[in-house]
């Protein structure tokens, strides 16, 4: 829950939940192997200040701060801020914008691992044209090492290629590597998308079945007293007391009837006349 009035201690309770398997390494994908966590993004849309207070909460303040990885907070729209947005490591403006705050583009990391080859081919170079100055410093000691100085020059360029080699080898795996997963990345994003849209439908309908404003367009309406108090049966009402009707559109000022009187017995409208007892 990101709004009302149990949206503080249920942001809260995500939060525990999800230090606790950082540190105790429970975290499992859904095939079962683990699920290594290094952010966490706390967001949720747009909204009046109303809607975003929950992130104005003093405990859950205190507890992103607390939070074993970086934390970041994509809260409302760029104007919006809340005391969550201050306490995180790092402040988003949108939710989007925080997802691509934690996810490096593939161009940098491409950019950087060619920068990686450039300086591993330098260094090579650099220990290659060292090693050959001593050498050539050596044959300088050596009366006629000519023999041995070529030999030794040959096992250095030898080493030298195995190195470039070895170092090129590995940057292409790694570079391979990048490429697979960025192309894995979208169909992740769009399947865990279509997950997520799917819960959001279910949880929408469960909201609309539980809505009190579906039955009161069947034709049912809210009773409730001055006080506020619901009406659920006909011991809370008292003659002349005024109560009001909750109905589908608006409503409605109602006063209970006093109680009708007994009306009285009925009396016959001809009495039979007393038997006479006969003489006989």
């Amino acid at each position: 829950m990101v709004q009302g009035a149990g949206a503080p201690a249920s942001l809260r309770a995500a939060l525990a939940q999800l230090y606790e398997g950082i540190a105790q390494g429970r975290l499992r994908r859904a095939g079962g192997q683990p699920l290594h966590i290094d952010t966490i993004l706390l967001v949720r849309g747009g909204g009046s200040i109303e809607d975003l207070w929950a992130f104005n909460d003093a405990e859950l303040a205190r507890l992103i701060v607390q939070s074993p990885v970086p934390l970041v907070a994509g809260i409302g729209h760029e104007t919006d801020f809340t005391i969550a947005d201050w306490c995180a490591d790092l402040r988003a403006p949108t939710p989007t914008a925080a997802a691509e705050l934690a996810a490096l583009p593939r161009q940098q990391l491409l950019q950087a691992l060619r920068h990686s080859h450039d300086r591993l081919t330098q260094a090579l170079d650099r220990y290659g044209m060292e090693q050959q100055r001593r050498l050539q410093w050596a044959g300088h000691m050596l009366a006629r090492p000519s023999a041995l100085l070529a030999q030794h020059a040959a096992q250095l360029q030898r080493n030298a290629q195995r190195l470039r080699h070895s170092g090129q080898q590995q940057l292409g795996r790694q570079a391979l590597r990048l490429q697979q997963h960025g192309a894995q990345w979208p169909r992740a994003l769009q399947a865990s998308l279509q997950a997520q849209q799917q819960r959001l439908a279910q949880a929408a309908l469960r909201l609309r079945m539980l809505d009190p404003q579906q039955v009161l367009e069947r034709g049912y309406a809210i009773l409730s007293t001055a006080q506020g108090e619901i009406v659920r049966g006909p011991a809370q009402l008292q003659p002349g007391q005024t109560i009001t009707a909750r109905l589908a559109q608006g409503s409605a000022t109602l006063q209970v009837p006093p109680h009708p009187a007994q009306p009285p017995q009925a009396q016959p409208e001809h009495q039979p006349a007393p038997q006479q007892k006969l003489p006989f």
